[in-house]
């Protein structure tokens, strides 16, 4: 029997990679003849560099950039020839901030910028670039400042590189942007589809969670319409295409600054790993993520493997840490069971721990490999 395991990180806990290593150790406990894979995948978030990674012929990049509030701070990404594979999360992160210091108004992209910058100087001219997990609101005016544009006030003199200082651009100046971008391609991966501003922009929706209050989403919102309309002056652009509220207004900077293309993350990570054809050719489909809920059914990778599991025939069975019932929704998209890995009431910490959850994910899988063997599914 051929097993594909294509498992999402469970977000704090376990990687995609150690997930995937947990349940195949449990499905060969039971079977030693099983032909089992594993594809690390994610959706352009958290784990989308590592899931790159597996592959045989790419290499890791460290690399020291600036975080959201312009400390020093450790990153990488991954190359496969003069492919880039990055998280935006990796400079930027939410994960790099305690959560005294989440403050949108005040946190940059400028790491991002770093992170480019020093894959153009190493020969890269193909990105993908996940913008999920950001910690910003500054429509990617860090970055774009690092890679080069100038952000002038009404002296002539360059504004800082947070969303606080949208409101002192007075002119912006393009000209000396990275030359070696315009030999790029670039594909941004978000599962993200907010315009730019409005009640369903970057800010009234995501910015809460960066730690802004309702005072400052409003503020936040109105920069970003100014930054828009500053725009106009020298890029056509639309700040109601779909991505462009994307981790802050990230989405909209690379769209129209960059060139850069808007795409699915899943649509772009499923088919770089050519997670459909090892779909084709196995037998029984293992996915998962932390936690499974209404979003899981919606873009997310768990939909995506559910879907073509469905196309093709094939079971999938799901593993997480927890699941709300609007999360049986996938059962119509091609996941034909949902399993908790939770074997005992614990708070959240504790069911996060990494230890503790690698125990319980290796017992459900256990179990429910030996209740598939006992009916002869392997």
């Amino acid at each position: 029997m051929k097993i594909l395991a294509a498992i999402d990180s469970f977000k704090g806990s376990l990687s995609s990679v150690e997930a995937g290593k947990i349940v195949k150790k449990a499905a060969l406990n039971v079977n030693d003849d099983i032909d089992f894979k594993i594809k690390p995948i994610a959706d352009g978030g958290e784990g989308t560099v590592d899931s790159f990674l597996s592959l045989k012929n790419s290499k890791k990049i460290e690399l020291t950039v600036n975080d959201p509030l312009m400390r020093k701070t450790k990153a990488y990404y991954a190359t496969i020839d003069d492919l880039a594979i990055m998280e935006m999360s990796q400079a930027a992160g939410l994960t790099k901030l305690k959560d005294d210091e989440k403050n949108p108004m005040l946190t940059s992209t400028y790491g991002v910028g770093q992170m480019i910058n020093h894959a153009l100087e190493n020969g890269i001219r193909r990105f993908i670039i996940g913008i999920g997990g950001s910690a910003t609101n500054d429509c990617g005016l860090g970055m774009l400042k690092a890679l080069g544009c100038n952000f002038l006030d009404k002296n002539n003199k360059e504004v800082g590189i947070c969303a606080d200082a949208i409101k002192d651009i007075h002119s912006i100046d393009i000209k000396y942007i990275n030359p070696k971008l315009k030999e790029c391609d670039i594909k941004i991966a978000s599962d993200v589809d907010n315009p730019l501003y409005g009640k369903n922009g970057a800010s009234f929706v995501y910015a809460a969670q960066k730690g802004a209050d309702d005072q400052m989403i409003k503020v936040l919102d109105d920069y970003l319409r100014y930054f828009a309309k500053k725009t106009s002056e020298i890029i056509d652009n639309d700040p109601n295409y779909p991505g462009c509220g994307a981790a802050g207004g990230l989405g909209f900077a690379f769209k129209y600054y960059l060139n850069a293309k808007l795409q699915k993350g899943i649509d772009i990570v499923f088919k770089e790993l050519e997670i459909e054809e090892s779909i084709k050719e196995s037998d029984l489909i293992i996915t998962g993520e932390g936690k499974m809920d209404r979003q899981t059914s919606m873009g997310k990778v768990i939909s995506g493997i559910g879907k073509l599991s469905k196309k093709y025939d094939k079971k999938a069975i799901a593993f997480c840490g927890s699941f709300e019932k609007e999360a049986l929704n996938v059962h119509d998209i091609g996941i034909d069971a949902i399993f908790s890995i939770q074997k005992e009431a614990v708070d959240l910490k504790k069911a996060m721990d990494k230890e503790y959850a690698k125990e319980n994910l290796y017992l459900c899988a256990l179990e429910v490999f030996k209740l598939i063997n006992t009916y002869g599914g392997i």
